[in-house]
């Protein structure tokens, strides 16, 4: 007998994350079915709404005014501003995010050395605003080849910053070259458990500070990559901070993120507190349909098929990267449900001939009605309980805009609330 819910949620990033809540807090018996782990641990863990225009124009100042110049297809114009807007509102009350205070994107640092446009962003990145004029000493690690802070720095004071940034490179106290790992790093300054300096035993926020101080020369901000603890960044920051009379920011980083890991955490949480319900670690693999409408799916458990089913379905598997979509010398489709994506027959017309051209590969994904119910290739809706958010979603690029955060929050929400409302 199928396992039952009144939402069914398949996706476990940010826009299932966001859709499961959503659906929650209208009072829906939410399940969450998740296979692989969240994309976010990938992200930078920033949150950008619409950083630059369909044409490229940019960066925006206000993302919310350009939503309405959008194309028709794209996702932002199936919620409309005032969706975005209420989906932010969920996103704000279940993180310590901030940004919120203005309609404006903020400028925040990237560990290349590039100023990025962003609606929201973790606390612990606030006091490295690109804004403020206060200078700044960025601080890299030996071990972590990714993030050159000399390098950064040159790279924003060439982007015209106002203000002053140097770049040093240390290694981190305690001789950890055997498992230099980010998270290494942070459970360390978490527990601010001892490293061996100079031949005595101290604790890593303190020795970490002793090794930093040296190369202060009036800087009133200090920016270290995304390592300052996993469960107690604050404190972490804060014990720098006392330490070296400044104020310490963290710099956003590749995978693995802590941010993105921090994130993540956050959303988990408010779905479980609004009485979502979790099932992770086993594929979705098939679907059983009548007439139209999604009876049940099928998970993959130790070999055999487990029967799960909704009223109504949430598909937020991800895009070509996540593998909601997918491709082949056939096609492009959609894996578990067929739905329909567009695309042209010969594949030479998938890509642009210039590397960083217009590649209309970087919008293939799933066309919708005005509730995010999928399409086929006539116009008619794929299933009347299916909706679909987030990355799998086509008509718009996420990498160029600088929306996919803002795309997957706005449609889970919107895809989720309809959902809830459409099951009670």
């Amino acid at each position: 007998m199928a396992i039952e819910s009144e939402v069914l949620v398949i996706g476990g990033g940010l826009a299932g994350l966001s859709s499961a809540l959503a659906a929650a807090r209208e009072g829906a018996d939410v399940r969450l079915l998740s296979y692989k782990q969240s994309t976010l641990r990938n992200a930078s863990g920033l949150v950008d709404i619409l950083g630059y225009t369909h044409d490229g124009d940019g960066p925006l100042t206000d993302p919310y005014e350009a939503i309405p110049e959008l194309p028709s297809s794209h996702p932002y114009r199936t919620v409309g501003v005032d969706g975005v807007r209420e989906a932010m509102a969920m996103f704000d009350d279940v993180t310590d995010y901030r940004g919120d205070h203005t309609d404006t994107n903020a400028l925040l640092p990237t560990h290349g050395g590039t100023v990025k446009p962003t609606a929201r962003y973790p606390r612990g990145a606030a006091a490295g605003l690109a804004s403020d004029d206060r200078d700044v000493l960025l601080v890299g690690l030996g071990s972590m080849v990714d993030f050159d802070a000399p390098h950064v720095a040159a790279h924003l004071e060439a982007a015209g910053v106002p203000f002053e940034a140097r770049g040093v490179s240390i290694e981190f106290p305690g001789d950890l070259r055997a498992d230099a790992k980010v998270t290494r790093y942070a459970k360390l300054l978490d527990t601010n458990g001892e490293v061996a300096v100079g031949g005595r035993m101290v604790g890593a926020r303190d020795a970490l500070a002793d090794a930093i101080e040296p190369h202060l020369d009036g800087e009133a901000r200090v920016g270290l990559p995304a390592i300052l603890g996993d469960d107690h960044p604050d404190a972490v920051r804060a014990a720098l901070g006392d330490a070296l009379s400044v104020d310490v920011f963290e710099v956003p980083m590749g995978p693995p993120s802590l941010p993105g890991l921090r994130l993540e955490d956050a959303l988990f949480e408010a779905v479980d507190e609004a009485g979502g319900n979790f099932e992770t670690g086993n594929p979705v693999v098939d679907y059983a349909a009548e007439d139209g409408h999604i009876e049940e799916v099928y998970i993959e458990k130790n070999g055999a098929r487990i029967p799960v089913s909704g009223d109504q379905y949430v598909l937020a598997t991800g895009g070509l990267v996540g593998k909601g979509v997918e491709s082949d010398r056939e096609g492009v489709y959609e894996p578990i449900f067929d739905c329909h994506v567009p695309h042209a027959e010969d594949r030479y017309d998938w890509f642009d001939l210039d590397v960083f051209g217009d590649h209309p590969f970087a919008r293939f994904g799933l066309p919708t009605d005005e509730q995010l119910r999928p399409l086929t290739a006539t116009d008619s809706v794929e299933f009347d309980n299916l909706r679909a958010a987030g990355g799998i979603l086509g008509g718009y690029d996420f990498a160029a805009e600088k929306s996919g955060s803002g795309v997957s929050i706005a449609t889970g929400h919107a895809a989720g609330t309809n959902a809830a409302q459409e099951a009670r």
